[in-house]
């Protein structure tokens, strides 16, 4: 667990009544391993890739978007390795890499078994006290079946001819972008050739929370958006963004304050810091508007009176509470009208 003094739970309610949050990490097989390395460009990465290898190509798709990362990270297993030092598998490396400064997983494998298996080290991430989330890729729609059956909220899977990143460029273009003002639907990549799919095949995919890269109204998109669970990526993009934000913000009036009095004043301090977050989220678009146009937030944190001896003299204040309404997006439209003779 990261070390601080903050902890902040967000429950995900149907209906609903910073540095690193677009960071990636490409990880791959490569002999001896590879430790954790963060690059800003394709020739720096070089150094350590050769053109041609699935790293460098994961890389390549990730920094040829328009809105790319300004620095990506890279580290490696070998599942041949007789050092106790290295990682086997890329399931064992995301595992012992989640305390880095990273978001958006990326691996250079495709087979259903080895995205379950990282995928439930993504998963387990939240917990860890370093939530992240995994953009796969599989080649067929009928390979969703062993990842659909998981429900991972945290893992999205793109289908697409494997010779094509789909799963960096997607993260490329917009794992970057201010969290909240997109949804992760209707995008074009850069470098990624659109499939031609019947309406049964789209639905397949779709059907099982994968997306697909193809041509709408002349435009070349993403398909879809959701994770797969059904949830859309955007959702669990905000909500992470929230808490790591509100934990930071608490966390600095300790740390800033010669001391945060157990009073009603030092108890205001942290609502305003968990407030100050909310209004942000509002601005971005994570957090819905009222019909008067005012963000749809809310905090409630019991005061010194309502607290217990036991609580004050352990010096721990857990009365704080927030809730908020999420913006979410319009994927559909069904629009009808009429016309006159």
């Amino acid at each position: 667990m990261p070390i601080r003094d903050v902890s902040v739970n967000i429950a995900l309610d149907k209906p609903i009544g910073l540095a690193g949050f677009g960071k990636p990490l490409i990880i791959g097989q490569n002999t001896d391993g590879f430790a954790y390395k963060e690059y800003l460009t394709l020739e720096s990465l070089e150094a350590d890739f050769a053109k041609g290898t699935d790293v460098y190509k994961k890389a390549q798709a990730l920094l040829d978007q328009d809105n790319r990362p300004a620095r990506f990270a890279v580290a490696g297993y070998d599942s041949a390795s007789t050092d106790a030092t290295v990682s086997k598998t890329a399931a064992e490396l995301v595992a012992a890499s989640l305390y880095l400064d990273w978001y958006f997983l990326i691996t250079t494998s495709n087979t259903p078994a080895d995205i379950v298996a990282v995928a439930d080290a993504i998963e387990a991430s939240k917990a860890s006290g370093y939530p992240k989330m995994y953009s796969g890729q599989v080649a067929a729609a009928a390979d969703l079946a062993t990842v659909l059956a998981k429900g991972y909220e945290r893992t999205f899977v793109g289908v697409h001819p494997i010779t094509e990143a789909l799963d960096a460029a997607n993260v490329g273009e917009n794992g970057n972008k201010e969290v909240g003002s997109i949804t992760w639907k209707g995008k074009s990549l850069n470098g990624i050739t659109p499939q031609v799919l019947t309406a049964d095949e789209l639905a397949a995919i779709e059907d099982a929370n994968g997306y697909a890269y193809l041509t709408k109204a002349g435009d070349n998109v993403t398909s879809e958006g959701k994770v797969m669970s059904g949830e859309y990526i955007d959702v669990m993009h905000g909500l992470d963004w929230v808490t790591a934000n509100i934990e930071q913000r608490v966390q600095k009036v300790f740390n800033n304050k010669p001391k945060v009095a157990y009073t009603d004043g030092g108890i205001s301090q942290l609502e305003s810091a968990v407030l100050s977050v909310l209004k942000i989220g509002f601005r971005q678009g994570i957090i819905a508007d009222d019909e008067t146009g005012a963000g749809i937030y809310s905090t409630s944190f019991r005061l010194r009176s309502e607290t217990t001896p036991e609580e004050r003299a352990s010096r721990k204040y857990t009365g704080g509470n927030f809730n908020f309404e999420l913006a979410g997006a319009i994927h559909e439209a069904a629009i009808s009208g009429t016309v006159s003779q």
